[in-house]
């Protein structure tokens, strides 16, 4: 079974959606035509990742409505982004769509930018891992990449592919964490970032980093350059990736759980202080 992910490295524009919907619609008639599966976004792609997040243009969920519709006629997902409505604030959201045009996941970021203008955002306060046509999905937005409790905590969930939604720059050792990412979670991993000077890199890695014989093997399954734009594919052998996920030794296998008490340790010491932090909660 290949469970296609069409990956969409553009930058979108701030605050015009419509423009940006009508791209979104048109990428998924290429994915659709390139027989894909789901078609993954970069980070707020709908409403532009507009830093200025105090004033963000926020969608309700009725705004997907369309690109619901247009799922189900072309019978392919799409893993749509935005800043949208929290119950306070905005909050910067992916939906998993599915091939029949149901919004199967909302997601919100839970490791929001404090350190930047996404302070004014309202974070999650769940990671999350939805049923896709068979397939196990699990997101995490940009930041949430930077810690490994992310991944590994939709690996306990169930998930079999997780979708990175992402926006930013400096993107070698971000792209060499999510093949880490995928190897220590047995996990496929596919990120789609903007393109640009220092940006781009959209990618996608196989949990798998050897064979039966112990060989190593690269686990690229897709990687962009920084500077093109456009759609671009990884395919994921769900057949193999499920017989090495039940045969190997990482993920959820010979954890010593009774040893990570510290990690729910809300102490924040140096050489980690920083300015914005709540160090209380």
């Amino acid at each position: 079974m290949i469970f296609r992910v069409a990956v969409l490295q553009m930058r979108s524009a701030n605050r015009e959606i419509e423009k940006n919907r009508e791209i979104v619609i048109r990428y998924m008639n290429e994915a659709k035509a390139n027989q894909a599966d789901i078609l993954l976004l970069p980070e707020c792609f709908l409403t532009g990742y507009d830093l200025t997040i105090d004033n963000a243009a926020a969608l309700s969920d009725e705004a997907f409505t369309g690109l619901c519709e247009k799922a189900k006629e072309l019978s392919v997902g799409v893993a749509a982004t935005a800043l949208t409505k929290g119950k306070n604030h905005p909050q910067n959201t992916a939906y998993i769509i599915s091939k029949d045009g149901e919004i199967l996941m909302k997601y919100a970021k839970v490791h929001t930018c404090d350190f930047a203008d996404e302070r004014a955002l309202e974070y999650g306060d769940e990671f999350k891992v939805c049923d896709f046509d068979g397939v196990k999905i699990g997101v995490m937005i940009c930041y949430d990449r930077e810690y490994p409790e992310s991944a590994r905590i939709l690996m306990l969930k169930g998930a079999e592919i997780i979708l990175v939604p992402n926006d930013c720059g400096s993107m070698k050792p971000r792209v060499q964490a999510l093949s880490t990412r995928a190897y220590e979670n047995m996990c496929g991993v596919a990120m789609a970032n903007p393109n640009g000077r220092n940006a781009g890199n959209s990618c996608a890695f196989s949990p798998i980093c050897w064979d039966d014989q112990g060989e190593c093997a690269d686990n690229t399954l897709l990687l962009c350059d920084a500077e093109q734009e456009g759609l671009f594919y990884a395919d994921f052998d769900l057949d193999i990736i499920r017989a090495y996920r039940e045969r190997e030794m990482m993920g959820n296998t010979f954890r010593k759980v009774n040893t990570y008490s510290e990690l729910l340790n809300k102490r924040i010491d140096y050489p980690f202080i920083r300015e914005g932090q709540n160090r209380n909660t």
